[in-house]
């Protein structure tokens, strides 16, 4: 079946993110008159400011970091256009839910951490969680479809060739995730938020 992938009806939720990133970028990487300290994802600070959770998706290291970003944005709209999408909103209420979700899941692990007397010290930053979370949801979608989310129409249909392709970046994104200065945990966390997402 043949594909358009012009710009569609359903590209504002894109574009909205990605003008919204980049803003945050501007104002805290370029012109510097919003200090990104305050957006980080820090587990010890979160029961005080659990703004955060949301704050923390937006900001990016470098420039590099917010590329690669824009990148996964770009390659799961084209994704989701691929699977049929019906929806003006899919994306912006992807994004809230699973930010609540993901905190939730890395808060799960680290109580079990703390249980053993772990204590993990770090900061988190990005939309790289988001990214992945949308790279499970598609991956389960490409094989089984999904006709609504949160009680809403989204008219996925199962797709064999998104299914290859997934699979194959899923794979490559869990190598890279290795690397260093790269979090392991964001990412799991944001690929498992994904399929439990699926699954609801």
């Amino acid at each position: 079946m043949p594909f358009n992938n012009s710009i569609s009806k359903y590209d504002c939720q894109y574009i909205v993110t990605g003008i919204f990133l980049i803003s945050v970028f501007i104002f805290t990487d370029l012109i510097e008159v919003i200090d990104k300290d305050y957006f980080y994802f820090v587990p010890r600070l979160i029961s005080v400011q659990p703004y955060r959770i949301f704050t923390s998706i937006l900001t990016h290291a470098d420039l590099n970091h917010l590329l690669s970003n824009l990148g996964g944005i770009i390659i799961t709209r084209y994704f989701l256009m691929r699977l049929g999408i019906k929806s003006r909103f899919f994306y912006l209420k992807f994004i809230l839910s699973c930010s609540f979700l993901n905190f939730f899941i890395i808060w799960f692990y680290e109580k079990i951490l703390s249980y053993f007397n772990i204590y993990l010290n770090y900061a988190n930053l990005g939309f790289s969680g988001i990214i992945y979370a949308l790279f499970g949801f598609i991956l389960l979608t490409s094989f089984y479809g999904k006709k609504y989310f949160l009680g809403k129409e989204i008219g996925f249909k199962s797709n064999y060739e998104v299914q290859k392709m997934s699979k194959t970046i899923c794979l490559i994104g869990l190598i890279f995730s290795f690397l260093p200065g790269v979090s392991l945990l964001g990412h799991l966390s944001g690929f498992i938020t994904g399929c439990f997402l699926f699954l609801i």
